[in-house]
C-alpha cells in the first residue's frame, strides 16, 4: 500500500491580491494563514528594533514571482 504524496504549495509570490510586492501574501498562502493577519504581523513587528525592511526587501528578491 503506497503513502499519498502530499504536495506544500509553493512559496511564491501571487499576482493578484498584492499589495507592495506580494511577499506578506505569498507567506500567508504557503502556511495557511490569512493575508490580512500576516500584514497586521508585518506592521506591528516594524514597531520593535530589527531589520525587518531589510528582510522584506531581500524576500521581495528571493521569492520568485507565480506566473
Amino acid at each position: 500500500m503506497e503513502t499519498p504524496v502530499v504536495l506544500e504549495p509553493k512559496l511564491v509570490r501571487p499576482r493578484d491580491g498584492r499589495l507592495i510586492a506580494g511577499v506578506c501574501a505569498g507567506i500567508a498562502d504557503r502556511f495557511g494563514l490569512s493575508r490580512k493577519t500576516v500584514r497586521v504581523l508585518f506592521v506591528v513587528s516594524t514597531i520593535l528594533p530589527g531589520p525587518q525592511f531589510v528582510v522584506y526587501v531581500a524576500l521581495w528578491i528571493l521569492i520568485p514571482s507565480d506566473e
